[in-house]
């Protein structure tokens, strides 16, 4: 069930109950501007931003009008909403396993456009059923480990004998590679970067080199993130930039040694709900309002205020001698991590100056 909406339109910030998750327009869309600029200047590589960060068809629509050619996704719910929401062209860039969701995936493409990614024979076997009972063709790339350690096939020849399977049912079409190198997007010294970039690069060259040999087409290699897209940008074999977080930005890539060309434009709004005793207060945005994995959320605006621990429904702030907090004040917290802390509200509540101008629903759910 969706929760209770946290404000309306034309209210002002302070009349949105807390804990929301609230989105900066200006910024957002300066975000959205600044990648879209960037992307122009290289007219082999296309942004396809990853709606997982924010999970709003809304958002997504505004991409795409910038000029991404497609969004990715990460779960079935994700590309159910939005094609539900007009997306035409939509990038699983994950592997499923099952019946049921390869079914869903499948009766999305009889609207949409729609891609998926496989790293065992097992995959290719469901989404095939999936496609043929659908009467419809899926997308296919073959996703290869470039350094994450998580999906993706290990060797040149693996990635090659599953492309050739791919290739074997009439209702996938292989295209290409998934590339993408996640741990790299918080290296925090550019060089780190650069170097596990390089290292990515090389391999999704030499496995498209031995797909193209073997026959294949490889149209596709697809990967990159906020933290490193400059690097997949101009090497000269990625031809698709998955960014997602770039959009809101969170703390955790403000701890990056690099000035991006991007503005926090995602804050989770807090009230400060108790101030008893000196130098320590309590605000109302504990974990069920934002994730810790990447590290507590950084107060925004508000000089002498630190967030310093989270429990279920409390945050815990210290306070320097120059700070003033009295319960009902508002803060914005950064978060550590803009994507699951997304995934913990049912509303984004978007707002320009001091006025709420819409409330989009989370597209939550597997």
């Amino acid at each position: 069930m969706t929760g209770r909406r946290p404000a309306d339109p034309g209210m002002t910030i302070a009349q949105v109950e807390t804990p929301a998750l609230v989105v900066d327009l200006d910024a957002m869309e300066a975000n959205i501007a600044a990648l879209a600029a960037r992307v122009a200047a290289y007219p082999s590589v296309r942004a396809t931003p990853h709606a997982k960060a924010h999970k709003s068809v809304e958002i997504a629509r505004r991409q795409m009008a910038a000029g991404a050619s497609r969004v990715c996704c990460q779960n079935v719910a994700e590309v159910e909403a939005m094609a539900a929401g007009g997306i035409d062209n939509i990038l699983l860039s994950n592997e499923i396993i099952g019946a049921g969701k390869a079914k869903r995936l499948a009766q999305v493409a009889r609207t949409a456009k729609v891609g998926v990614c496989v790293d065992h024979t097992d995959q290719v076997a469901v989404l095939a059923d999936a496609a043929r009972e659908a009467g419809v063709t899926l997308d296919v790339l073959v996703e290869i480990d470039v350094g994450m350690r998580r999906c993706g096939v290990t060797s040149t020849a693996d990635a090659v004998a599953l492309a050739k399977e791919v290739a074997k049912h009439k209702n996938l079409r292989f295209t290409g590679l998934q590339a993408y190198h996640g741990s790299a997007q918080h290296l925090r010294r550019p060089e780190e970067r650069v170097a596990a970039i390089s290292k990515a690069t090389a391999l999704a060259r030499e496995t498209a080199d031995a797909l193209r040999a073997a026959g294949l087409p490889c149209d596709v290699i697809a990967g990159a993130g906020t933290g490193s897209y400059e690097n997949e940008m101009t090497s000269g074999v990625y031809t698709e930039l998955q960014c997602g977080s770039y959009v809101f930005m969170d703390a955790d890539y403000g701890r990056n040694d690099t000035a991006y060309p991007f503005r926090n434009a995602l804050f989770v709004l807090t009230s400060v709900i108790s101030a008893a005793a000196p130098g320590h207060a309590v605000c109302d945005a504990g974990l069920k309002s934002l994730t810790a994995e990447s590290g507590l959320p950084v107060t925004y605006e508000a000089p002498g205020v630190t967030y310093i621990k989270a429990t279920d429904e409390h945050g815990t702030l210290q306070l320097s001698s120059e700070a003033t907090i009295k319960p009902g004040d508002r803060l914005k917290l950064i978060p550590g991590h803009c994507d699951p802390t997304v995934n913990l509200h049912d509303w984004l509540v978007a707002y320009r100056g001091d006025k709420v101008e819409a409330v989009w629903p989370v597209a939550r759910g597997w």
